[in-house]
């Protein structure tokens, strides 16, 4: 008779037990995750997903002979504010993104480079720029911050007399972006537009109506699809 007390005793404690842990443990949402402001390495090339056309101001698609496809996306302007230099120098910047999807069977060597020297904007007489390629990647969740999301002035800083190159390989069915910064001596007449484009295996970059040979691709038998 005791031992049968002792087992029930033993069995309404451990029910007890397991009732009060269960309550006490919450159920974490999605939303209720912090996630890392650091990019991660799956971001720098990731696998296609669908563009916020918000930020886009041109596309282009680019096929092969087998109907594969490289698409361009480039982006509005932020920016139009002033950036000091470390001599003093005032300039007016503006910030672009580019993101190329490669869904050919091949990887996409992008190389792209600009000068250090400064180029003029025909219809903005005196107003010269510069070009600059950070090393940061650009990815989707950064879109709607300030500067998408790039620290500018610590790369300025830095950089504001380096030649800018971007090397990077774009796999099949991945999709990689990242920055131009243009840098102007003062602000331009009306509205800045700027855009990476592909004719054959030339690579050029477009600020309003002045278009720049910035660099090849590994492919010659592209078409811009119409």
């Amino acid at each position: 008779m005791k031992l049968t007390l002792l087992i029930l005793i033993i069995i309404i404690t451990g029910l007890i037990s397991c009732g009060q842990a269960h309550k006490s443990t919450p159920i974490l949402e999605p939303k209720d995750l912090e996630t890392s402001n650091t990019a991660d390495p799956t971001e720098i090339q990731k696998s296609i997903t669908t563009t916020n056309t918000k930020y886009i101001d041109t596309k282009y698609v680019y096929t092969d002979s087998d109907g594969k496809q490289i698409i361009v996306e480039n982006s509005l302007p932020k920016g139009g504010l002033k950036y000091s230099a470390p001599d003093g120098k005032e300039y007016i910047y503006a910030v672009h993104w580019t993101r190329i999807t490669n869904t050919l069977d091949n990887p996409l060597e992008l190389k792209i480079g600009f000068p250090e020297s400064s180029y003029e904007l025909p219809s903005s007489p005196g107003r010269f720029f510069k070009l600059f390629i950070p090393s940061d990647t650009m990815i989707s969740k950064k879109e709607s911050l300030f500067n998408y999301g790039l620290d500018l002035e610590k790369y300025l800083d830095s950089n504001l007399h380096e030649p800018a190159r971007l090397n990077r390989t774009i796999n099949p069915n991945n999709s990689s972006g990242f920055y131009i910064v243009s840098l102007f001596n003062k602000g331009v007449d009306g509205k800045l537009r700027t855009g990476l484009s592909i004719h054959e295996r030339n690579i050029f970059y477009r600020i309003n109506d002045k278009e720049i040979h910035c660099g090849k691709i590994s492919f010659m038998t592209l078409k811009l699809k119409k």
